[in-house]
């Protein structure tokens, strides 16, 4: 057993004085349960620090490592990918991520990196995956998704995934910025090809994810009961309060537009791929004005892997957030607590006795300090210190 002594813990109740003692990958006691936890083999100083939970990104795609054209990653060996997955999962872990939920990567590429990291082949942090995205034939994202016309295609397409041991299933439902000619708000799947992937995934209580842009597409996806709505940029008053009243998660990924927005054509980014996103950026401020008024549950994520949005900054996200109305302590719940929701963990996002020992030692309260997070002290997944 092992305990951070004499620091301060911050997490979705507060912040409050506290060790905290962690030994097996486990938090085994906080607080005055510490010294009766049992025999205590080190120590590390957490004075002056404060111990809050790993971070948890809920969109990341682990084969992409924030190059301009995303494009050029297409003719690129399953070889090179894994090479380039490990050393993304490094990065995020270093920065403080624990856990990451990947939406779409080549084959089983994401769902093997998790394999992986498990068995402590290679260190990151935890991953679940989605596997390959549903997708209309020729819709966005078509150089790496499931293709799929028809609801008897997508609910065999959304089935092959969780044959293949999917964690979360993916879909399109509208069109994206990094696909060179798909319009990005416009609706891809239909209704109910959206309804038959939704319905696949019912028996095993297993969380869905759609990308979408446009308001019709966020409609079309609250409707046939999507666990989470990624992106949202042209989101409405009325698909607001539909998301809110559902319970339907909203991840942001406020990353994804500003590392292309900042970057530009300068930076060897596609010109459509600019133009979509500089008009969607353009709209982004009032998606946060009807989600914050309606009350829409919002977890953290990045889109980590698009252009200029690299595994190692993912914690910038949260000062983002904290731009476009969430308060810090709201920040941090919607990259623990309400991420570890969306992705149906109950042992993440806290500091409390039987929790996973993924922690990270800050050098101010995030509650107070959101940019906090982006030079963690050190770093601890599963109990071991990986940074």
């Amino acid at each position: 057993m092992h305990v951070l002594r004499g620091g301060r813990v911050a997490d979705a109740d507060g912040t409050r004085e506290a060790d905290v003692a962690i030994a097996d990958g486990a938090i085994v006691a906080v607080g005055d349960d510490v010294d009766d936890a049992g025999e205590v083999d080190g120590e590390i100083d957490a004075e002056g620090k404060v111990v809050a939970p790993g971070l948890i990104d809920a969109h990341v795609h682990v084969m992409m490592d924030g190059r301009p054209d995303v494009a050029t990653a297409v003719s690129d060996s399953d070889y090179t990918a894994s090479y380039r997955t490990a050393g993304n999962l490094r990065a995020a872990v270093e920065a403080g991520v624990t856990t990451v939920r990947d939406l779409g990567s080549r084959g089983t590429l994401a769902l093997d990196a998790g394999e992986s990291v498990a068995a402590g082949e290679i260190e990151g942090p935890r991953v679940l995956a989605c596997g390959r995205n549903v997708i209309m034939t020729g819709g966005h994202g078509n150089w790496f998704g499931r293709e799929a016309d028809g609801p008897a295609e997508v609910r065999k397409a959304a089935r092959e995934q969780l044959k293949a041991g999917a964690d979360v299933l993916k879909c399109m439902a509208t069109g994206g910025v990094l696909t060179e000619g798909a319009v990005t708000g416009a609706p891809e799947l239909t209704p109910e090809e959206l309804a038959a992937f939704t319905d696949a995934a019912a028996p095993t209580d297993t969380p869905t994810a759609a990308h979408a842009h446009g308001a019709e597409g966020i409609k079309n996806a609250v409707e046939a009961g999507i666990s989470s709505v990624e992106h949202g940029t042209f989101m409405d008053r009325e698909a607001a309060e539909m998301m809110a009243e559902r319970g339907t998660y909203w991840v942001p990924t406020a990353s994804a537009l500003r590392g292309i927005v900042d970057n530009g054509i300068e930076a060897g980014i596609p010109e459509d791929a600019v133009a979509k996103a500089e008009d969607a950026a353009g709209r982004f401020d009032d998606a946060w004005d009807h989600a914050l008024e309606a009350g829409v549950p919002i977890a953290m994520g990045t889109d980590a892997g698009t252009p200029f949005n690299f595994f190692g900054d993912i914690p910038r996200e949260l000062a983002s957030m904290v731009e476009y109305g969430l308060s810090p302590e709201a920040a941090l719940e919607a990259a623990t607590v309400n991420a570890a929701d969306l992705l149906g963990l109950d042992d993440v996002g806290r500091v409390a006795e039987g929790y996973r020992a993924d922690l990270v030692l800050l050098g101010a309260d995030p509650t107070e300090d959101v940019e906090a997070w982006q030079d963690p002290a050190a770093v601890f997944a599963a109990g071991d210190r990986v940074a």
